[in-house]
C-alpha cells in the first residue's frame, strides 16, 4: 500500500518509527508536511496538492497533527476522507479530542469517571469554585494547553483564586479540577489501537513536580492494567471515535479517572517502557481497514 504520514517534522521519533514500521511491513511510506498541502475543492473532484504533485495515490494516511495547527491539519485529513482514503485518525475525532471541555463532556456522558471539574466563563464569582471540586489543592488548566504547559497546581484557596482571576484577566479559558492526592504525581497512559490496549505505562513526575509528562522530566515504566483501567481506556477511545489513542488516567480510591484522550500520542515513551512494537500494530490496523476501504472505492468506481 501507499501510505502518507502527515507530519511537520520527519526527525521526530514517532514519525521515524512509523516510517520504519511501514517499510518493514512492505509498504511505500511518504512523510508529508500537512501545512504545505494545498486543498483543491471542486464538485466530485476533491484533491490534495503538494509540491506541485497530486496526492491521489495514497491508500491510507496517519495524521500526526500538532495542537497548534489543528484547524488546518484537520482540513487536510478531511480532504483525504473526501477522496475515500482511510485515515488512522478521522478529522472529526481529531477536532473533538483537541477540545478539552467537549472531550470531558463526552466522557462523562458515557459514564466514565473523571476528576471533579469546573468550567466557567470569566466569572468573578470564584468563592465556591475550590470547594466545589473538593477543596485545595486544585489543578487549574488552560483549555488550549498541551504536554503539561498551562497547568498549575494551586496549593491553597487564596492561591487558586489568584490564579483563576489572573487567567480570566487575560481572557484565557480554563478548567479547575480536583487534585487526586493518592495518585502521588503519577498517571497511566494506555495506548489503544483498534479497540484494544496494546501497551500501557506508568508515568511518574520528577521530584518537586506534579505533572507526569515525559516532556517535563517524568519517567515511564511498564504497567499491567486492572480490568477497570483497561475497560475505561477502551471505552474512552471508542466514545471519542479514535482508532488510535493515548488515554491518560489517574489511579484513585474510586477507580481510574480519565484525564485526557490524545489523538496523536507519542511512541517513544510507550515503546521504550513496554518494548512493544506499537508502530507495527498501527500498521496492522491500517492494513485491515484500508483494504476494506479500497474494495468499497473500487466498487463505486466500477
Amino acid at each position: 500500500m501507499n501510505i502518507a504520514i502527515l507530519s511537520r517534522n520527519p526527525k521526530l521519533y514517532s514519525t521515524k518509527r512509523l516510517k520504519q514500521a511501514g517499510e518493514a511491513h512492505g509498504h511505500r511510506v511518504e512523510i508529508i508536511d500537512h501545512m504545505k498541502c494545498v486543498l483543491f475543492i471542486e464538485k466530485k473532484n476533491p484533491m490534495v496538492l503538494y509540491q506541485g504533485r497530486r496526492l491521489d495515490y495514497f491508500d491510507a494516511i496517519i495524521p500526526r497533527i500538532g495542537a497548534s495547527v489543528t484547524f488546518y491539519g484537520a482540513a487536510v485529513v478531511r480532504q483525504f476522507e473526501m477522496m475515500k482514503v482511510f485515515t488512522a485518525v478521522e478529522s472529526q475525532a481529531l477536532i473533538r479530542s483537541r477540545d478539552k471541555l467537549r472531550s470531558l463532556q463526552i466522557l462523562s456522558r458515557a459514564g466514565l469517571d473523571l476528576p471533579k471539574t469546573i468550567f466557567m466563563d470569566y466569572t468573578r464569582e470564584t468563592e465556591g469554585i475550590v470547594e466545589a471540586v473538593g477543596g485545595a489543592p486544585v489543578v487549574i488548566k488552560l483549555l488550549e494547553g498541551t504536554q503539561g504547559l498551562g497547568v498549575v497546581l494551586a496549593e491553597n484557596k487564596k492561591a487558586a483564586q489568584s490564579v483563576i482571576e489572573a487567567f480570566h484577566g487575560l481572557h484565557a479559558r480554563i478548567i479547575v479540577q480536583e487534585f487526586i492526592k493518592e495518585a502521588k504525581g503519577a498517571d497511566i497512559r494506555a495506548f489503544v489501537v483498534d479497540g484494544e490496549v496494546v501497551g500501557a505505562m506508568r508515568r511518574q513526575a520528577r521530584e518537586g513536580e506534579f505533572r507526569s509528562n515525559l516532556h517535563r522530566g517524568g519517567t515511564a515504566t511498564v504497567v499491567k492494567l486492572s480490568r477497570a483501567e483497561k475497560h475505561a481506556a477502551i471505552l474512552a477511545a471508542k466514545k471519542m471515535g479514535l482508532g488510535v489513542a493515548g488515554v491518560d488516567m489517574l489511579p484513585s480510591k474510586r477507580g481510574p479517572l480519565i484525564v485526557e484522550v490524545n489523538s496523536s500520542p507519542g511512541l517513544e515513551g510507550i515503546e521504550g517502557a513496554t518494548k512493544v512494537d506499537i508502530a507495527g500494530k498501527i500498521f496492522r490496523y491500517l492494513e485491515k481497514n484500508a483494504s476494506k476501504k479500497k474494495i468499497q472505492k473500487d466498487k463505486v468506481n466500477a
